[in-house]
């Protein structure tokens, strides 16, 4: 293996593994608050006209 390897920055792990744990989070906020919502439920895709 060569010796001069790119190391890379610490800030950019530092970057990275928030921006990862930032996804993870808004994922899982996301799945909760679909699951729990107490809102109306969606909406069909049709639509029905009265005459």
């Amino acid at each position: 293996m060569p010796a001069n390897l790119p190391v890379r920055p610490r800030w950019r792990s530092a970057v990275t593994t928030v921006l990862l744990i930032m996804i993870s989070v808004m994922i899982v906020r996301d799945i909760l608050v679909r699951r729990w919502s107490a809102g109306a439920p969606p909406a069909s895709d049709l639509t029905r006209y009265s005459r």
